[in-house]
């Protein structure tokens, strides 16, 4: 079977039997209608056998029965409708024939009037333009540009007519405007709203009407300006009035009713008040220029009160018009300005730097007495108020300006300051060496304040300054000693290369002003090391009234002894120098060592000498008085030898007793329980007893003693015996040192109270290198066997004439002689104790 053909074959199959004739009968007229569409199935439909139908297909059937009867029904109204719109359509093209007929004849009618009409009819519509106007009217012909008011219309009446037509669109309100063109020429605009659109009508004016419209024009242009001249002159404080050609006030502003102490203008007006007095209207008709104007200051009462006004009046053929302006306090302000000025000249006539004012028209108007003595410029020469280029002229001759390759340019750029409104700046190197720095300052009024500041000297201080900086820094970068300065802050602000060196620190940790705690934390402290940094870093930040100089000493954990100070600087600063002194420290501990230990072998030797004296004076005394027995004829007599030989035991033992004893007294004094025994001593009597003690010694060196003892010399204060033991060792000593024949010179005096004992030999003298060392213990200038001492003798010189308050001088010059000169005090104010040195 074709595929075509298929679903008529199932229809026919399905339906066989069932359908009743006259529903087949129905669906056969159904599918005629849609015949043309379904041939297929109209022939199938009369073919299918009658059978049975469900009520599903009874519905179907239904449904198309209804669908076919609603396309026979539209159908039918289709060609009703159609009919009808053909007899509409023929009666509306009718009638747009006529009604384009009328708007033609209506155009040709308002083309004929010299005007133009514009038509607004909504709903976003282009506006209609109808009718033309000649050109000398300055009415565009273009219907754009015409839309265009402002192109074509001075701005008043473009806006006046914006103005209307937003009212006429708005509310319907109708106008009649006259309008002026950019042309001059006047245009009547008449806008109305008829039917629903809105028209504006421009029609050209000429004759009369375009005379009437310009009269008018100037009449609303001359009382505008009229009320904003007046309106202007009610603003003015100042009192302002009109009057007549007959003199009657006609109007007044309300400065002058207030003036006139009137409760208005109108009042004012009213009562003829008058501003002027007689004397003063006399004053100013007989003043009036030939132009008819009076400008003058009158004093003029109002409010109770005296004031001074500038008074202006102006008259013409229709009157006169006057203002008058309160200048009272100008007129203080002036005289105050003109003391101000004055007392500013004063000021700048004290002043060191120069200064000179020129005014607007380039002459000097001032200048100061710096300025004439920095220029030494002739007083005559500027009390001529010279120009500013004269000026300069005359300090060229003079070669007082700095030289100039092209003066007449320099001399040109200088002058510009006028034309400038900023200050001015250039420095002027002058040929004598000096230095000036020149301020041109031009005026806001015109003209130039200039300033001449000698800045030589400032430029000394300032090289020298740097030069300063530059030694202090090189200075400070080669110290050895480490120097940091801490700010009020408490960050570093300048270090020298033995601070980064001490504490190792590197240069990046330094570049960038850490704070003292930030380098407390950088060296890696040990405990002893932080507490010393502690301290130091309170006193850097401490309180202003807390920060006091102080000085400690830390010791490093590698060894390094530093000693650092702190001290505060004027500005709120802080100095801190850390100075390396390992070496001096382990030098002083080696010497306190030694220091140490020779105390120690200098007490051992006292010791032993002490006690050596003591147990050798025993035996000695026994000596010396079994030699006195052998000697003693009493006793037997002696041989010459033996007689000589007895002598020798004597001196010696003498001697070595001597020395015992100074030994003694040396102890004595170490212990510090020497006592004097003060009393008064008879100076000259001491004297012979101490050179009586040595007459052996003098006779058998053949020495020459001569005594200087003033006769009026008296008595002194001290401890004779201790007196004579002095005076005995110095001779001793002079003895022991001076040749043979040799002089011994022992000289006496008093000087202001003192007594002075000076004994002088002319002997070999002491060597320099020996002199300060003489009064030390055991210490003598060996020069040959004869001359050679234990070195006792000036020790204990030393030490009794201290004790008694005094001091011992020595001169020595080798190969001259030596001289001592023992000062004593008249009542010596001792305690009678001394302990050894």
């Amino acid at each position: 079977m074709p595929k075509g053909k298929s679903g008529g074959a199932r229809l026919r199959v399905a339906w066989h039997g069932r359908i009743p004739a006259k529903i087949r009968m129905a669906g056969a007229a159904v599918l005629a209608v849609f015949a043309p569409w379904t041939p297929a199935l109209a022939d199938g439909f009369w073919n299918l056998p009658t059978r049975d139908i469900s009520p599903d297909e009874i519905m179907l059937l239904g449904t198309a029965a209804g669908l076919s009867l609603f396309a026979v029904t539209a159908a039918a109204a289709l060609v009703r409708y159609r009919r009808k719109a053909v007899r509409l359509t023929r009666q509306l093209e009718t009638e747009n024939r006529e009604l384009k007929f009328q708007v033609d004849r209506l155009e040709t009618m308002l083309n004929t009037d010299e005007q133009r009409v514009i038509t607004w009819t909504g709903n976003g519509a282009v506006p209609q333009v109808w009718g033309i106007l000649s050109e000398r009217s300055g009415v565009p012909k273009n219907a754009v540009s015409l839309l265009a008011f402002g192109n074509w219309l001075n701005p008043k009446s473009a806006a006046d007519l914006e103005s209307h037509l937003d009212v006429l669109f708005s509310r319907g309100e109708a106008f009649t405007l006259t309008l002026k063109t950019l042309t001059g020429t006047f245009v009547e605009a008449i806008g109305r709203t008829t039917g629903g659109a809105v028209v504006l009508r421009l029609r050209d004016l000429s004759g009369e009407r375009q005379m009437q419209a310009e009269l008018a024009a100037r009449n609303a242009r001359i009382s505008g300006e009229l009320h904003m001249l007046h309106a202007l002159l009610n603003a003015v404080p100042a009192p302002a009035w009109q009057r007549d050609a007959e003199g009657r006030l006609i109007w007044a502003n309300a400065a002058y009713a207030a003036a006139v102490e009137a409760p208005d203008t109108g009042s004012a007006i009213r009562d003829a008040r008058m501003f002027l007095d007689a004397d003063a209207l006399s004053a100013m008709d007989a003043g009036r220029k030939e132009d008819g104007v009076y400008t003058d200051r009158i004093p003029i009462v109002t409010s109770g009160e005296r004031r001074v006004f500038e008074v202006t009046d102006v008259t013409a053929n229709v009157g006169s018009s006057g203002m008058a302006v309160d200048v009272s306090e100008l007129d203080s302000v002036r005289k105050e300005l003109k003391r101000t000025e004055e007392f500013h000249g004063r000021t700048l006539n004290q002043l060191a730097t120069a200064v000179a004012i020129f005014g607007a028209d380039h002459r000097l108007q001032f200048h100061n007495e710096a300025f004439r003595q920095l220029w030494d410029l002739d007083q005559a020469f500027l009390e001529g108020r010279p120009e500013d280029g004269a000026v300069l002229d005359a300090l060229r001759a003079a070669r007082k300006l700095p030289e100039q390759a092209d003066y007449r340019g320099w001399r040109s750029k200088m002058l510009e300051s006028y034309q400038s409104v900023r200050a001015r700046e250039t420095w002027w190197h002058l040929p004598d060496g000096r230095t000036l720095r020149v301020i041109a300052n031009p005026h806001p009024q015109g003209g130039v304040t200039y300033i001449y500041e000698n800045v030589t000297e400032q430029l000394n201080l300032e090289s020298r300054f740097n030069a300063l900086t530059r030694v202090q820094g090189e200075t400070l970068d080669n110290l050895s000693e480490a120097v940091a300065v801490f700010g009020s802050d408490g960050r570093l602000n300048l270090w020298n290369p033995a601070f980064a060196r001490v504490w190792s620190l590197g240069e990046d940790q330094l570049t960038d002003m850490p704070h003292v705690k930030k380098i407390v934390e950088a060296c890696m402290l040990r405990p002893d090391e932080r507490n010393a940094w502690d301290r130091l870093a309170e006193r850097v930040t401490g309180l202003p009234v807390n920060r006091i100089q102080a000085g400690d000493r830390m010791e490093r954990h590698d060894g390094t002894v530093l000693d650092y100070s702190v001290v505060p600087l004027p500005d709120g600063g802080t100095l801190v120098t850390f100075v390396d002194v390992s070496d001096s420290v382990n030098v002083e501990r080696a010497l306190l060592e030694k220091n140490e230990a020779l105390e120690q072998a200098d007490e051992l030797k006292n010791a032993f000498i002490q006690h050596v004296s003591y147990e050798l004076r025993s035996p000695l005394t026994n000596i010396i008085g079994f030699a006195q027995l052998l000697s003693d004829p009493k006793f037997g007599d002696l041989s010459a030898r033996q007689d000589e030989y007895a002598n020798y035991i004597l001196s010696s033992s003498a001697a070595l007793l001597a020395i015992i004893n100074d030994i003694l007294d040396l102890a004595t004094l170490d212990a510090g329980i020497m006592e004097l025994d003060l009393g008064e001593v008879d100076v000259a009597a001491t004297v012979d007893a101490a050179i009586e003690g040595l007459q052996d010694r003098l006779k058998e060196a053949r020495i020459n003693l001569r005594t200087h003892v003033q006769g009026d010399i008296g008595v002194m204060v001290a401890d004779e015996k201790r007196l004579r033991q002095v005076l005995f060792n110095l001779i001793s000593n002079a003895v022991r040192y001076s040749e043979e024949e040799g002089v011994i010179d022992v000289t006496c005096s008093r000087d202001k109270g003192d007594v002075l004992f000076v004994v002088k030999d002319r002997g070999c003298g002491i060597p320099a290198e020996v002199l300060n060392q003489v009064f030390n213990r055991f210490v003598g200038h060996d020069s040959g066997a004869k001359r050679q001492g234990a070195g006792l003798g000036l020790s204990i010189v030393k030490s009794f004439v201290e004790l008694h308050g005094g001091t011992v001088d020595i001169a020595s010059e080798e190969g001259k002689g030596t001289t001592v000169t023992c000062s004593f005090p008249e009542k010596p104010q001792a305690t009678g104790r001394v302990a050894a040195e």
